[in-house]
């Protein structure tokens, strides 16, 4: 039904060229949407690459060094075919089994923990080069320590990294830190929440790479506002209490399926899919390297890796789209993490 023909994107300044959607480990190896076996994720993950889907993402905090081991065990005999990014900084190894629902562990960006993190990281994905470093959820601290970009060069020129950058996340440190980073340390690669439904605080950050002429491109979780944007979710929906969507205040699927019904226009019968479009939304900017779904089924991975090759949203459905979240969709504000103004503080505006 989807038959896929992917288009690729390069890292600027790097020979590391990716797919234009990728594989989050996320969500095959945490336990968030449903639980996977071994087997079962590492067959949706070859049928990812069968289908020209290159970039894994994973991190070594994902079901503490889980999403690593499974990229090491499904492709053992094909590395050179994929391109492998990680994320460190979380201490799992002492504080793993304290995670509870959204609630963060303790970080530790010292020089040697990220080292020690990298070569542990390198052992499980069973490789001798990590494609893409990534610092899982910076604060200031990490931004203004020049101790720990260093020790990321110096990991780049002993061969364990080819290029490094920062994956950032709601409520933990976002706005501020992605603006500053880009600001201070013009990182190769971010990795941010945007969507559709859900342009806050990401436009800004990805307006301030283009205000600071920034080299910096993007990798893109969640695009489908946890699944809203698939078109499947009726106000009726009920998700099982091991899936995270289920911990969501009733507002968020009811304003959210109220949303979806006015992008139906998008949707090109038998051509492509609301799902679909919204990564072509993204797709849009040229300095979005890869766009990272939430998989979790082959019939949806069938459907996002062919979303590389369907039409473009044109620049009609474009201005429209932009007029209905200008106009929020002709409802009220609602509450959320993803709502209201974020203020950029003194340290970030400068």
């Amino acid at each position: 039904m989807f038959p896929a023909n992917m288009k690729y994107r390069t890292f600027r300044g790097t020979d590391i060229r990716v797919s234009e959607v990728g594989f989050g480990l996320w969500t095959v190896s945490t336990g968030w949407w449903g639980n996977y076996t071994d087997d079962e994720a590492v067959a949706l993950m070859n049928e990812a690459l069968d289908l020209g889907i290159t970039l894994f993402d994973a991190a070594d905090t994902y079901g503490n060094g889980r999403s690593e081991e499974l990229i090491g065990k499904a492709f053992a005999d094909r590395r050179d075919e994929i391109v492998i990014a990680t994320k460190v900084g979380y201490d799992f190894v002492n504080h793993g089994e304290e995670r509870r629902r959204h609630r963060e562990i303790p970080q530790d960006f010292s020089p040697e923990n990220i080292r020690r993190a990298t070569e542990a990281a390198l052992k499980r994905l069973k490789t001798d080069t990590i494609d893409l470093l990534q610092l899982h959820n910076i604060r200031f601290e990490q931004v203004e320590d020049d101790a720990l970009w260093a020790t990321l060069e110096d990991l780049r020129a002993a061969g364990k990294v080819k290029h490094y950058g920062v994956a950032l996340g709601p409520a933990i440190g976002w706005l501020a830190e992605g603006v500053l980073t880009i600001r201070r340390r013009n990182p190769g690669v971010l990795q941010h929440i945007y969507n559709l439904l859900e342009q806050h605080p990401g436009k800004t950050i990805q307006d301030a790479a283009r205000d600071a002429q920034a080299d910096t491109m993007f990798l893109i979780r969640v695009p489908h506002s946890s699944g809203m944007l698939e078109g499947k979710y009726t106000a009726d929906t009920v998700f099982p209490p091991n899936d995270h969507r289920s911990h969501r205040p009733k507002s968020w699927l009811a304003n959210g399926v109220k949303k979806v019904e006015q992008l139906r226009f998008l949707e090109r019968g038998g051509e492509r899919t609301l799902g679909q479009a919204a990564i072509q939304w993204l797709l849009a900017d040229d300095r979005v390297a890869s766009i990272l779904p939430n998989i979790y089924n082959a019939e949806q991975l069938r459907e996002f890796a062919a979303a590389s090759d369907v039409a473009p949203l044109s620049q009609d459905e474009l201005t429209r789209v932009e007029e209905l979240v200008a106009a929020n969709f002709g409802l009220e504000p609602e509450e959320g993490r993803y709502k209201g103004t974020m203020e950029l503080p003194a340290e970030a505006a400068a």
